[in-house]
């Protein structure tokens, strides 16, 4: 990767190889744009593209990503090459440093407009120990598991950038121990690490996308919480999916990293027995190397590795769409909660605590078998880039409130 002009520490996040797209504002200029991250600066990429002269400034001088990622890969691809100039050659140094702004100064904002939110279960090791926990006389997957992604409808409406705070869900919940449903504050309040991926170009009601196709219509990648009430799925879910567990919020970082910038990150997924249908295959290993981490009030409980995921975005979107559903700009789908083969790897703390069976010890001395009031929680992920260097996500992040 050549080398930026800018003063940047070799190990600061955002460095040139990542170029991640978000949404900014600051004090004096509170209205929302569209910014890339480098280093400890964000650019105000609709404003120096305009003193560049780009020809897709218009695309980019907007409040949101909207109109970016409905723009299709070739101008996504156009945008990056000229951002890869305007960071590593010197002669454009002078028309791009009064469009950068300390990344400290800046607010964050939802960056682009979420259209529908599906959430996938494509973990085996997350799958099997869920099957484990709550069918310990069966096989821990279900038959269906291997033959094809299996996923939900979430709520789009309740998508929040991080450092948005949650507020504890209230619905209705039995206990076992119960004879009825009681009404209260979830007990059992959860998070689940996840990778989300947003579409930029859409496809038409009755076409299928294939697999290959993918980064054709997948404008970028960012991490995700999908926070999770235990006790209202458990008393719901059933004969239905997820509903009121899940629907009360879904956090997502603000910085979407670039597709492209993860060629270095990719790999062969996990071999899968049985081969999947014809639609499910493809030419192109679309397996990513990332190394998520998970963090309760600062300290370190998992670091879950993305590597290990069963069923790619690729597989997941074909799959999305093989029954004819459309796509839109803006569509939102994540991974499913990422879990490892070993206990610190665990994605969530249900598996974590093996449903609340084994309390997790933090450094500070307390327990946690489920989410308290006042829990703050974060996840951060990277992955490899060119030439050595690393691709940084940033973070999701968010504080429990208690229930209202």
């Amino acid at each position: 990767m050549p080398e930026t002009w800018l003063d940047l520490d070799p190990d600061a996040p955002f460095g040139p190889a990542t170029l991640p797209y978000g949404v900014f504002s600051t004090d004096t200029d509170p209205e929302p744009r569209v910014g890339v991250a480098i280093g400890d600066h964000v650019l105000d990429l609709g404003a120096a593209a305009r003193a560049q002269g780009a020809p897709f400034a218009d695309t980019v001088a907007q409040p949101d990503l909207d109109a970016l990622l409905a723009s299709g890969r070739p101008v996504w691809d156009a945008v990056r090459a000229a951002l890869t100039t305007w960071f590593t050659d010197p002669a454009h140094a002078d028309a791009i440093r009064p469009h950068l702004v300390d990344r400290s100064r800046v607010s964050l904002h939802l960056p682009f407009t979420v259209a529908d939110y599906v959430d996938f279960y494509a973990s085996e090791h997350h799958a099997s120990n869920v099957g484990r926990m709550f069918r310990p006389d069966q096989e821990p997957l279900t038959p269906n598991w291997k033959h094809l992604p299996i996923g939900y409808h979430g709520r789009s409406g309740t998508v929040v950038v991080s450092g948005t705070d949650i507020v504890r869900p209230t619905g209705q919940r039995k206990p076992p121990t119960e004879p009825a449903p009681v009404f209260g504050p979830s007990a059992r309040l959860d998070i689940e690490a996840e990778v989300g991926f947003v579409v930029g170009t859409p496809s038409a009601m009755g076409e299928r996308v294939a697999v290959d196709d993918f980064p054709d219509h997948v404008f970028g990648v960012f991490l995700l919480n999908d926070w999770s009430s235990r006790d209202l799925q458990a008393w719901e879910y059933v004969p239905l999916g997820p509903f009121l567990g899940k629907s009360f919020a879904t956090s997502i970082s603000p910085w979407v990293v670039p597709l492209a910038a993860l060629e270095s990150a990719r790999v062969e997924q996990p071999a899968q027995d049985p081969e999947p249908l014809p639609y499910l295959r493809g030419g192109q290993p679309w397996g990513l190397d990332l190394e998520l981490e998970v963090r309760i009030n600062g300290h370190v409980v998992s670091r879950p590795p993305f590597a290990t995921m069963y069923w790619t975005a690729a597989q997941q979107l074909a799959h999305m769409t093989v029954n004819g559903a459309s796509l839109r700009t803006g569509d939102v789908y994540a991974s499913g909660t990422v879990s490892g083969p070993e206990r610190e790897q665990r994605g969530c703390l249900l598996e974590l605590t093996w449903s609340g069976k084994e309390p997790l010890r933090l450094p500070d001395g307390t327990e946690r078998t489920f989410l308290e009031d006042g829990d703050e929680v974060v996840i951060t992920a990277t992955a490899p880039g060119p030439d050595g260097s690393r691709v940084h996500f940033g973070e999701v992040s968010g504080r429990i409130l208690p229930a209202r």
